[in-house]
């Protein structure tokens, strides 16, 4: 004799198999398709109390009428997964409050063109080791860092979770929170608790704008659970679940103004991070192949420019770390200036439009710093060629 719900699956199964008998590749096959709706799997079958005859080494014919519980009928399977799918439309306490999700996959898409350099293999040592070890990347704008969490999680297949945190980031925005969906209040689960049930890589960037608002993940830095109470459940972290964070400072605020709205994070915040790692520029060798290889995703490579854009580069970071300039030039930077050269088809106009953003006396000095570097290039080349435009529209305004 079968209960009500062995019977139900015995009935579905007979029914999406067809015939008088089953192998265990049809087995797979049903429970595959059925394992979101809480069908009991079939094991009954062929485990325990078997009922089922085995006629040859992976093949069962089913139970005959008699031998399965009287008044029985058969349920074809699209019936079975219209039940299930009204059953789980009812209300059902807490889980009821909270929405669902349809992200299938978190992993980041490689980087075209990548070079490692930095701390790209320790970090990603770390995401392969898949153990709990929090660490705080720092250092300069454009030089990399949220880019090696990425594709190391890219190479390894591991899932990664952004945050771009932001002095308004709190306990709704990392946790979780209460959203109205068709009408509905839904609670919403945050990425700190999409990352934890996943066991993904929870990536903090830009973490030193955040508040006192942060200090919610105290227990999330230390490995530990953490109990959502406004739907009362408890969220513990899967394996391969950690923590990267990165910053332009060491969560001290920047003295020299340059990372405005950045803050002093609490010490007790920063104790929880195990190590700390300093992301430097990539060295001259290095910074080439990145260029050549943005070159390359963009389509148009030019050796000696990316040789030449590289010096410069590295003459102008020497002179701000010596203090006499205010300003340096990215690896960011160096991207665009590539991107812009591969539209414009002009080394200096790629060059001026890019460092637009600075001040008129830096802007002109790097200017004519590239000059110095690549004696090729004349500054006075565009500003001719406006005088010409200049001239022919005068002369069509001649009366002759």
């Amino acid at each position: 004799m079968y209960s009500v719900k062995q019977q139900e699956s015995l009935e579905a199964f007979r029914s999406f198999v067809g015939s008088s008998t089953f192998t265990r590749s049809d087995y797979r096959d049903f429970v595959t398709k059925t394992s979101e709706l809480g069908v009991i799997k079939p094991k009954f079958l062929v485990k325990g109390d078997i009922a089922a005859e085995r006629i040859s080494r992976g093949v069962y014919k089913f139970p005959t009428e008699t031998e399965v519980k009287t008044g029985a009928k058969s349920v074809p399977l699209e019936v079975l997964v219209a039940e299930k799918r009204a059953e789980a439309s009812v209300p059902d306490t807490a889980t009821n409050l909270m929405m669902t999700t349809d992200i299938d996959n978190m992993v980041p898409d490689k980087f075209e063109g990548f070079v490692s350099w930095g701390y790209f293999k320790e970090i990603k040592s770390i995401i392969r080791s898949k153990m709990f070890y929090p660490i705080f990347v720092t250092g300069l704008s454009g030089n990399g860092k949220t880019l090696n969490v990425q594709e190391a999680c890219a190479e390894l297949g591991r899932e990664c979770v952004r945050v771009n945190v932001t002095i308004e980031t709190d306990e709704d925005d990392l946790i979780g929170g209460f959203r109205l969906v068709d009408g509905e209040t839904k609670f919403n689960l945050g990425p700190v608790a999409i990352a934890m049930e996943r066991g993904a890589v929870l990536l903090l960037d830009e973490v030193d704008l955040a508040s006192n608002k942060i200090m919610c993940l105290q227990p999330v830095l230390e490995g530990n659970g953490i109990y959502v109470k406004k739907i009362n459940r408890y969220i513990k972290p899967a394996k391969g679940f950690t923590v990267i964070a990165t910053a332009n400072t060491k969560g001290r605020g920047s003295d020299d103004g340059k990372f405005i709205g950045t803050n002093i994070l609490n010490e007790a915040f920063l104790e929880r991070f195990p190590i700390t790692m300093e992301q430097p520029y990539p060295a001259l060798s290095v910074e080439k192949k990145i260029v050549l290889g943005s070159m390359a995703k963009y389509g148009k490579v030019d050796e000696d420019f990316a040789d030449k854009l590289v010096t410069w580069a590295e003459v102008i970071r020497k002179t701000y770390f010596e203090g006499a300039v205010d300003e340096l030039i990215s690896t960011r930077r160096l991207d665009h200036i590539v991107k812009a050269f591969t539209i414009f088809k002009d080394k200096l106009k790629s060059i001026e439009m890019c460092t637009n953003r600075f001040d008129e006396d830096t802007k002109t000095s790097f200017i004519d710093l590239y000059s110095k570097v690549d004696a090729g290039v004349d500054l006075n080349e565009e500003s001719s060629e406006e005088e010409d435009e200049e001239k022919e529209e005068s002369t069509e305004d001649m009366p002759y």
